[in-house]
């Protein structure tokens, strides 16, 4: 069988489902943007989340007290799909490296995937100080807001981050997003399209911006947008997947709980 393609998947995720039930319908990303903290590759980077498990996964189990390594293998985890045994590996991280930062900022992102919401906040507004914010802690604990749905207070995170970073175009991409959560596609799209002109967007910006433009109806213009990154087949079954969900009617998806994911966007340097 043919695997759906990676913009489908997001669409048919819990978040959609939600979103679809309170009138709106969509999909939330948002950036991942603790990679960058405290670590530094000297090789290229695995091949694959399984290979980068196996790599970072000697590395700090020959010295678990070492807090790259840590990170290192906690991304890993995380990028596999291993959300709790991240938090683990990460957990016994910051006892062994207290008020390590970068630690710290692992810690709290794979809190956040593993739904731990009021936890990563905390763990990470001990990330960095007011006297020297991080934007990037910064963007991730509006990611925490949004998911507890503070949106009004996840967008005052944003502004900060994006005092810092002007035109950043992850925060700007995770602002995008809040807007969506909040059915206020029209801001959605101002912020996306801010992201989507920066040299420095990638394709998961785009593709949220495609996202938002179709649940405007504009499938046209959403289908344009998502062929910049995937094969014009796969551009199409995603904007077709996305007109049937939003049809309504009985093959609507029913309401279901959890909460929404994060997806990483991009992990800047």
């Amino acid at each position: 069988m043919r695997q759906q393609p990676h913009f489908v998947r997001l669409l048919s995720s819990v978040a959609l489902i939600a979103v679809i039930a309170a009138g709106l319908g969509g999909c939330q990303t948002m950036s991942d943007v603790t990679g960058s903290l405290g670590m530094r590759s000297e090789s290229p980077p695995p091949a694959s989340p399984q290979r980068a498990v196996e790599v970072y996964g000697d590395r700090y189990r020959a010295n678990p007290r070492d807090a790259d390594a840590a990170v290192a293998y906690g991304q890993a985890l995380r990028a596999n799909g291993q959300r709790e045994q991240a938090v683990a590996v990460l957990e016994q991280a910051t006892l062994a490296n207290p008020g390590n930062k970068a630690v710290l900022a692992a810690y709290g992102r794979a809190l956040a995937d593993n739904g731990n919401f009021k936890l990563a906040f905390d763990v990470l507004s001990k990330a960095h100080t007011p006297a020297n914010p991080d934007w990037r802690i910064l963007s991730v604990q509006g990611t925490v807001l949004d998911q507890m749905g503070r949106h009004d207070e996840a967008r005052r995170y944003y502004d900060s981050a994006l005092k810092i970073a002007p035109g950043e175009p992850t925060v700007l991409s995770n602002l995008g997003m809040s807007y969506m959560l909040s059915k206020d596609l029209p801001k959605a799209e101002e912020a996306l399209r801010q992201a989507y002109a920066s040299q420095k967007a990638d394709a998961r910006v785009r593709q949220n911006l495609a996202l938002v433009v179709g649940l405007q109806g504009r499938f046209g213009e959403a289908e344009s947008i998502a062929k910049a990154d995937l094969p014009p087949d796969e551009a199409a079954a995603n904007v077709a997947y996305l007109k049937e969900m939003l049809k309504g009617g009985n093959n609507r998806p029913q309401p279901g709980r959890g909460n929404v994911p994060m997806a990483s966007l991009a992990q800047p340097e």
